[in-house]
């Protein structure tokens, strides 16, 4: 029986699914963060462990692996090295290929055709394919980058907090819970900021939206600034070519009620999603085989 593992290994989690050759779920696992600035090493056990629980899922063992064709997708694969050393690597499976998290997002969206996505998460990016052509806006990585994304999102409410807190701005209630978290103290962020990574500011993003939706007028501020950037990056998308868009990721659905109304008219639900496309990179790696 022909086997296919999809990997997504992202900022925030790691996801896998084992299916068979007529496209029949078997087996699923998850592992924590992935996102290669905490090493590839970091990288490479959360997708062992992933895997490994995909396979234990299906009744398989380790042994199983020599006869599985693999994709993954990494978040970050495009700085310098990533990608050599992922094929450096002596991994397990009968055969692997490799992509960014957004080009098995853009496959799955899009059953392999032409098409764009944006996706929204811990971090942020654009991705378009359109025949032989490939485009990509964004995903440098955060702070830099990330337009829009859960982490800018906590990053912006911590700022808005330490400003109402110096009374540079008035309070609100999203001001008052992110200064709870930190029981009121300034000298507690700043130390937090010496180590917090994209996906600690990202978990304040929920925080935000919640507020936002409840009329907090500093938290609908901030989303609102970060819809007009996801906004810029579709209509970018478009402008370059691609025939249709998604919007994917861990906030979409939320933050994308907040877009343009004539950016959310051109959008289409995805077909698949990134599990989907890394098991449409597998099939075709081995079928390269």
């Amino acid at each position: 029986m022909e086997l296919y593992i999809g990997i997504d290994a992202g900022g925030t989690h790691t996801r896998a699914r084992l299916v068979s050759g007529d496209g029949e779920v078997l087996g699923f696992g998850e592992a924590g963060a992935a996102n290669t600035p905490f090493g590839l090493e970091r990288g490479l056990q959360a997708v062992e462990k992933a895997c490994a629980q995909a396979v234990a899922d299906a009744g398989l063992t380790g042994k199983d692996l020599a006869s599985i064709n693999a994709g993954l997708g990494m978040a970050g694969l495009n700085r310098r090295g990533m990608l050599q050393g992922l094929k450096n690597h002596e991994f397990p499976f009968k055969s692997i290929a490799f992509a960014s998290d957004a080009a098995i997002a853009n496959l799955g969206a899009h059953a392999g055709g032409d098409g764009a996505v944006v996706i929204v998460g811990t971090g942020s990016i654009g991705f378009g394919r359109v025949g032989e052509r490939i485009f990509t806006i964004g995903g440098y990585g955060f702070p830099v980058s990330d337009e829009g994304s859960g982490a800018e999102l906590g990053l912006r409410a911590i700022k808005r907090a330490l400003w109402a807190r110096d009374g540079r701005t008035e309070h609100s209630s999203l001001t008052r819970e992110v200064l709870a978290h930190f029981h009121g103290s300034a000298g507690e962020i700043v130390d937090w900021t010496a180590s917090a990574t994209p996906a600690d500011y990202g978990a304040f993003a929920p925080m935000v939206l919640d507020h936002a939706y409840a009329g907090d007028a500093i938290a609908e501020l901030i989303v609102q600034g970060a819809a007009r950037r996801i906004d810029e990056m579709i209509r970018t998308l478009f402008d370059l070519g691609a025939p249709h868009c998604c919007l994917m990721g861990g906030i979409a659905e939320r933050i994308g009620e907040w877009l343009a109304v004539s950016v959310r008219k051109r959008l289409r639900a995805p077909l698949g999603d990134a599990l989907d496309g890394a098991i449409f990179l597998a099939r075709h790696r081995a079928g390269q085989e």
